[in-house]
């Protein structure tokens, strides 16, 4: 398949995963909005598990290449919160303005639909979870992040943190304009902090 029309095939897809769901999404939706046939579709994706894998796969490797997450051994250091704030920041330069992203995000947060029943989800989560637990070991060792639980737990937690705030700000993104939405991104980093902080009682 040509570029153009496969990067067009996975927008369409993504769209339709996240407005309706792995379930209810329509291949017909998708495959009239690229103006394809149903044969060319089935002879270059297979079926609706295929597609949504790609579309995961293909976005998720997008986002990652425009974040540009820095290797957590060169956050070491003191100002280990400062170096990531500015990737936070930089992150959401980078994420703002392609709508397949935020697509993305909210195919992650779909009801009834786990990991186990995609290949593409447990990698991209599997990768996120190995990057942050290096994060979170780079800053217990250099005194930036507290070191009172044990590693695992400490990991287990901020994911989950993160999830909550990211699967809230996309459900509720509509209702900030860039200022608020910027605002809100500091508050919730600044709300991450304490909780990892060792000065924190």
């Amino acid at each position: 398949m040509e570029p153009q029309r496969y990067r067009q095939l996975l927008a369409a897809a993504a769209s339709e995963f996240a407005a309706h769901g792995f379930e209810q999404a329509s291949l017909n939706a998708v495959i009239r909005a690229c103006g394809m046939s149903k044969s060319s579709f089935y002879h270059y994706v297979g079926s609706k598990e295929a597609l949504f894998d790609r579309v995961v796969e293909e976005a998720a490797t997008e986002l990652a290449r425009d974040l540009n997450a820095p290797d957590p051994e060169t956050l070491a250091g003191p100002d280990f919160w400062d170096r990531i704030e500015a990737f936070v920041a930089a992150a959401l330069a980078a994420a703002k303005g392609k709508d397949w992203y935020a697509d993305l995000g909210r195919i992650f947060y779909l009801p009834g639909l786990s990991a186990e029943q995609s290949a593409a989800l447990q990698r991209v989560l599997a990768g996120v979870a190995d990057w942050l637990g290096r994060v979170l070991a780079v800053g217990r060792a250099c005194g930036a992040v507290r070191d009172d639980l044990p590693a695992s737990l400490q990991a287990e937690l901020v994911f989950a943190v993160l999830q909550a705030m990211d699967r809230w700000s996309l459900h509720h993104m509509r209702d900030f304009d860039d200022k608020a939405l910027a605002e809100l991104t500091r508050s919730q980093f600044a709300a991450l902090r304490r909780l990892l902080s060792p000065n924190t009682p």
